[in-house]
C-alpha cells in the first residue's frame, strides 16, 4: 500500500513537473533587484511599484502578441537591500538560476555599473531606467540601454536659465557626492559652468551617505557665492539644505538640487523652508504625452497614486517606460532570442508616458531637463529652452524670509 501511495505521489509529482514548461511557454518573465529596504530604498520603491503597475496594465491589455501567441509578463523582483554586491548576486541568480528572460534595472548609477556587467556577460538585456553616469555607457556594452539622460548634461537647462535671469550669477558652489552618477554630474557641469562664463568658487566632494555638510557650508558662506549647484541623494539634499538654514548659508541668487525638489516627500519634509529651491526633472505628468496603455501620463499619475498612496515622479516614469520597450521590442522582433530582442531595443522609436523613447547608439535615451521649482509650496515648471513660469528670484537670505 506504501509503495503504491509513493508511486502514485511520484506520478503525480511527474506529472506536475512536466506541465510547467508548457505554462511557461506563455510566460515572458522580467528580473529586477531593487532597492526594497536600506538606505536608498525611499527610491527604490518608484521602481519596485512602476514595474509592478505597468506589468499589471499591459497583461490587462492583453499581454505581448509573439508570432501568433500571446504572453503574459512576470515580474520576479528581488530585494537587494541597498546592497551593490548583494545586487550582483542576485542578477546572476535571476539569469543563471531564475532563467529569466529578460533584465530591468535597480536605482542608482553605482548599481547599474555593477549589475550590467552581469546582463552584457550572459548577453540578455537590461533596460534600466535608474542610472545614467556616462561610466555605465562608455564601455562599450550592447546589452544594457537607458531612459534616463547622460548625468553630465543634469545642469545644462539650469546654467542655460541662470545666464538669463538678471541679476546673472558669477560664482558658483559646486557640491557633489563621490558616487559614480554624481561624479559625472560634477565633471559634466565644471564645462558647462566655464562654457557658460561663470567662475567655480567652490567644488568640493563628500562621502555618500553623509549627514554633516558643515565644514562644506562653512566654505562656501566664506566665499560669498552667488549660487549653489548641488548633486546627491534625497536625504543628503534634505540634510544639506536644513543645514544651509541652521548655518544661515544664503547664496546671492540660488541654489539648486539634482533630486529631492520634484518629489513630495521633499516639500513635505522641509514645509515653507523648500520654497525657492530649484530642481530638475525629465518628466512631469502632462496630458500630451501619450501612451498605448494608460492613454497620457497624467492618467499614469492618477493610477499611480490611487495604488500606491503617493505621487510618481520621473523615477517611476521611466521605470514603466522600461517595461514597455520590451513590448515594443519582443513584438517588434517577432521572438523570444535575447540577441533579436536586443537588436528591437536599440531600434526602438515609440511614444510613452514618460517620452519619446529612442536610444543612441551608446545605449542611453538623451532628454533634456525641465528646470522647476518650489514656490508656495507647489512644485512649478519654470524653464525648458524658454521660461514657461517666472521664477521667484533671487532668493532672500533666511533670516529676511
Amino acid at each position: 500500500m506504501k509503495k503504491s501511495l509513493a508511486l502514485s505521489a511520484a506520478l503525480l509529482a511527474a506529472t506536475a513537473l512536466s506541465a510547467l514548461p508548457a505554462a511557461a511557454e506563455n510566460v515572458i518573465t522580467l528580473g529586477a533587484s531593487v532597492q526594497m529596504t536600506g538606505a536608498t530604498a525611499n527610491t527604490g520603491r518608484y521602481y519596485k511599484d512602476a514595474y509592478a503597475l505597468a506589468v499589471e496594465k499591459i497583461n490587462a491589455a492583453g499581454g505581448v502578441k509573439v508570432g501568433g501567441k500571446t504572453y503574459k509578463l512576470k515580474l520576479d523582483m528581488l530585494d537587494n537591500q541597498s546592497d551593490v554586491n548583494l545586487s550582483v548576486r542576485q542578477y546572476v541568480q535571476l539569469v543563471s538560476s531564475d532563467k529569466v528572460n529578460f533584465l530591468l534595472g535597480p536605482f542608482a548609477s553605482n548599481f547599474v555599473i555593477s549589475d550590467s556587467s552581469v546582463a552584457e556577460k550572459y548577453q540578455i538585456p537590461m533596460v534600466e531606467g535608474g542610472g545614467s553616469s556616462g561610466q555605465i555607457f562608455s564601455r562599450g556594452y550592447k546589452y544594457v540601454f537607458g531612459t534616463l539622460p547622460p548625468a553630465g548634461n543634469y545642469y545644462g537647462s539650469t546654467l542655460e536659465m541662470m545666464g538669463k535671469l538678471k541679476p546673472t550669477a558669477k560664482t558658483v558652489a559646486l557640491v557633489a557626492a563621490d558616487d559614480s552618477f554624481d561624479v559625472s554630474v560634477a565633471k559634466g557641469t565644471r564645462k558647462l559652468i566655464k562654457k557658460a562664463g561663470m567662475k567655480i568658487a567652490v567644488d568640493e566632494s563628500y562621502a555618500e551617505n553623509s549627514s554633516d555638510f558643515s565644514s562644506i557650508l562653512t566654505k562656501i558662506k566664506a566665499a560669498k557665492v552667488d549660487s549653489i549647484l548641488w548633486s546627491g541623494h534625497e536625504t543628503e539634499a534634505l540634510n544639506f539644505l536644513r543645514q544651509m538654514k541652521q548655518l544661515n548659508v544664503s547664496p546671492a541668487d540660488m541654489y539648486a538640487f539634482t533630486v529631492g525638489v520634484p518629489t513630495a516627500d521633499f516639500r513635505n519634509a522641509l514645509g515653507k523652508d523648500a520654497n525657492y529651491a530649484f530642481g530638475m526633472t525629465t518628466w512631469l505628468p502632462d496630458a500630451s504625452l501619450k501612451d498605448k496603455w494608460f492613454g497620457d501620463a497624467a492618467e499614469f499619475a492618477k493610477e499611480y497614486k490611487a495604488k500606491y498612496g503617493y505621487d510618481p515622479d520621473y523615477h517611476a516614469a521611466s521605470g514603466a517606460a522600461d517595461v514597455e520597450t520590451y513590448v515594443y521590442a519582443i513584438e517588434k522582433a517577432g521572438s523570444l532570442n535575447p540577441k533579436k530582442v536586443r537588436d528591437a531595443i536599440a531600434s526602438s522609436n515609440f511614444d510613452s508616458l514618460y517620452a519619446k523613447v529612442k536610444y543612441g547608439s551608446n545605449g542611453q535615451i538623451n532628454l533634456p531637463q525641465i528646470v522647476v521649482q518650489i514656490q508656495d509650496g507647489q512644485l512649478k515648471p519654470v524653464y525648458t529652452d524658454h521660461f514657461i513660469n517666472k521664477p521667484m528670484y533671487p532668493a532672500p537670505a533666511w533670516d529676511k524670509r
